[in-house]
């Protein structure tokens, strides 16, 4: 059974950071895509970023040059830095994984907050 848990979340100002964190269990880590989805009160879940088993990313244009993606295999870990964080971003925000049929398996989501 893949089970994926995210942490990092929290209240933060405007302009401040965070680390979000998602380790995987029961699955072979290295052989999965890895993403960062989000969805905010009354909007449809976006993606945010995403991570190819080789290594290669791609982020939603609005957080290019503030959130970075990536992770370590030998620790079954994808991670999401979030800097220069705005109001906007404000959301709950989802690890998925895929094993190149689509992200079919998510995390229960961490609760991100950022305050003006």
């Amino acid at each position: 059974q893949v089970q994926l848990v995210e942490s990092g979340g929290g209240l933060v100002q405007a302009g401040g950071s965070l680390r979000l964190s998602c380790v995987a269990s029961g699955t072979i880590f290295s052989a999965n895509d890895m993403a960062w989805y989000r969805q905010a009160p009354g909007k449809q879940r976006e993606l945010v970023a995403l991570i190819t088993r080789g290594g290669s990313t791609n982020l939603l244009t609005s957080v290019k040059g503030r959130f970075t993606i990536s992770r370590d295999n030998a620790k079954n870990t994808v991670y999401l830095q979030m800097n220069a964080l705005k109001p906007e971003d404000t959301a709950v925000y989802y690890c998925a994984a895929s094993r190149g049929v689509g992200y079919d398996r998510w995390g229960q989501g961490t609760q991100v907050t950022v305050s003006s």
